[in-house]
């Protein structure tokens, strides 16, 4: 008794005891430190846990060197050799405390601090909770309606006035270009294309379309190709008022049409009071290719990606911009969109022959080589680091250099926030959607994903669905949408409710996002019967040759077990 009473007298006089302790309390200060300084600077969240392993790992290393060293006069000495009258440990003692004493106070007001923002915090999610919000957070549907801004604009579809109605790509084209160099004009509040493409050319009600898009500006326009000849007409409205702001008209030769977007955008620009900066206004007044063949395979290549969504479509928009840069390999921006596009195909496994890692980065490095301060080549870089390299880092700082140059771009948000989320960085991600939502209001598709890919990822159900319910107001035929809600009915086993919304969706749907809930609901609820008939359904649909992209790879091993479920025998398709 007398030897262990001796042990934790000798732990006590060697300060063990208050080096534990301070060390704890140095502890709780560098982790609450490194939990809201690191975000900051973008540090990866895994660093924090490292910092948390490191000072785990380092706790008993302080408990050792306290019991093996004394700290005197002369410097740091094993404590064998300190003689027991020249032993100063009760100074060192009392300076260990004072230290954690001093250290407590701030550990205790950053804690009171901490308690106090969860406080407002909690009392501002009541308050939100109380007018239809989520509780511990924003809803998507509660949140306040911000102030338009006066330089803001949505540029409308362009109507085809061309007797030629196969002349359509070229109002699409021209609209495009408009809103792209728009876009480049940070001053500028500008909507993207797929908020507005669903809109007339020239609707009635410009009051309630400002509203749902939140401009204080419209941009009509017309375009009529004949022959060699285009006339563009352009309007601006001050959606509240409906007055005519600023109209011109433009008559050009094909040759030389090439700086007209600039010039209508300039003076939208000069209308709205919006400063450009050097950058902006080269970026603006550049022409993208002298070559008139190049720019109509360009202007088709948008349109089709623009209009029409799926793989066979955005193959022949990689077409399109294929010869484009063949008509003239200088055009930087078309090389940008091949990039961005193969990239896509790539990444879904589609005609890997064409589509392969080689002729994105080829495509991608075309682009940043003809033109490095185009924000359009930065995306391209963007893309093939995302999608092929799978350097999701490196894609963040290709897309965070695409943003300097390009204010305005949805798109590029978005991709900028999947990466961030790939990162873990949660919160930047949030608020790069979020910012993405406020220059794409109506993009169904974005709302989809905040709530399918996000929301739903953090198990934040509540706000999940209410980004998919307001994606389902905008285009309510959406099948990907109602089946990504029925996932979040699915994972809180809510199974009643999410076949009443996979019941709403056709049931001959080959949809991949459609498919996997379908498949899933059918399993949990056990008609493992039903599970194989949809399965080998969509394995029929893949054409002779092509091969299996993962939510197909992941069908052909359900329906191994689902076969072993029911005791069958082995489909054809495991052969």
């Amino acid at each position: 008794m007398s030897d262990k009473l001796s042990f934790f007298s000798e732990l006590k006089r060697r300060n063990v005891y208050k080096v534990a302790v301070a060390y704890a309390v140095v502890s709780w200060l560098l982790v609450q430190i490194a939990t809201q300084v690191f975000p900051f600077f973008d540090i990866p969240s895994w660093a924090v846990r490292l910092v948390v392993l490191l000072l785990v790992l380092g706790f008993p290393v302080a408990l050792i060197l306290s019991w093996a060293f004394e700290i005197t006069p002369e410097g740091v000495k094993w404590e064998s050799e300190i003689e027991a009258d020249k032993s100063i440990t009760h100074h060192t003692g009392r300076k260990i405390v004072a230290v954690t004493i001093a250290l407590a106070v701030v550990a205790a007001g950053l804690f009171v601090y901490q308690l106090v923002g969860r406080d407002r915090r909690a009392r501002r999610s009541d308050s939100q909770t109380a007018e239809g919000g989520r509780p511990g957070g924003p809803s998507l549907r509660a949140q306040s309606i911000p102030e338009v801004p006066n330089k803001s604009i949505a540029v409308l579809p362009f109507d085809n006035l061309s007797d030629d109605k196969s002349n359509a790509y070229f109002a699409e084209g021209i609209q495009d270009e408009i809103l792209t160099r728009l876009s480049k004009i940070a001053a500028l509040k500008v909507i993207s294309r797929s908020s507005t493409q669903k809109y007339k050319s020239a609707p009635d009600n410009l009051r309630e379309v400002g509203k749902q898009l939140g401009v204080a500006h419209l941009l009509e326009g017309s375009v009529q190709k004949i022959a060699n000849a285009v006339h563009i007409n352009v309007q601006l409205i001050r959606a509240t008022t409906d007055e005519h702001v600023w109209a011109e008209s433009y008559n050009r030769k094909l040759d030389d049409l090439f700086g007209v977007e600039g010039e209508v955008a300039s003076a939208i620009a000069d209308q709205l009071k919006a400063t450009l900066t050097g950058a902006e206004q080269k970026a603006v007044a550049d022409k993208p290719t002298q070559n008139t063949a190049a720019y109509e395979a360009y202007l088709r290549g948008l349109a089709i990606e623009h209009t029409q969504y799926s793989y066979e479509a955005y193959q022949q928009a990689a077409r399109e911009y294929v010869e484009a840069v063949q008509l003239d390999p200088n055009f930087a921006f078309a090389w940008a969109r091949l990039a961005v596009l193969r990239s896509f195909l790539y990444f879904n496994a589609v005609d890997l022959n064409t589509n392969n890692a080689g002729a994105v980065k080829e495509a991608a490095d075309r682009a940043i080589a003809l033109a490095p301060e185009a924000g359009e080549s930065w995306i391209a870089q963007g893309a093939y680091r995302y999608r092929v390299l799978r350097d999701f880092a490196g894609a963040v700082t290709a897309y965070k250099q695409a943003q300097v140059r390009l204010p305005n771009n949805s798109y590029l948000l978005q991709n900028l926030a999947f990466v961030q989320r790939r990162l873990g960085l949660w919160q930047e991600a949030e608020a790069t959607f979020k910012k993405a939502l406020e220059l794409d209001p109506r993009d169904f598709q974005l709302l989809g994903s905040i709530g399918g890919e996000f929301y739903t990822y953090l198990r934040r159900f509540d706000e999940a669905r209410a980004a998919m319910d307001r994606a389902l107001e905008i285009s309510p035929d959406s099948g990907s949408v109602r089946a990504s809600k029925a996932v979040t009915f699915q994972n809180e086993g809510r199974l009643d409710e999410a076949a009443r919304e996979l019941a709403r969706i056709p049931s001959d749907t080959t949809d991949d996002f459609v498919l996997s809930p379908r498949i899933n609901q059918a399993i949990y609820e056990r008609h493992f019967d039903q599970a194989i008939t949809a399965i080998e359904r969509k394995l029929s649909s893949v054409p002779a040759g092509q091969p299996f992209d993962s939510v197909t790879e992941l069908a052909l091993v359900q329906l191994g077990f689902c076969q072993q479920w029911t005791g069958g025998c082995a489909s054809k398709f495991l052969w």
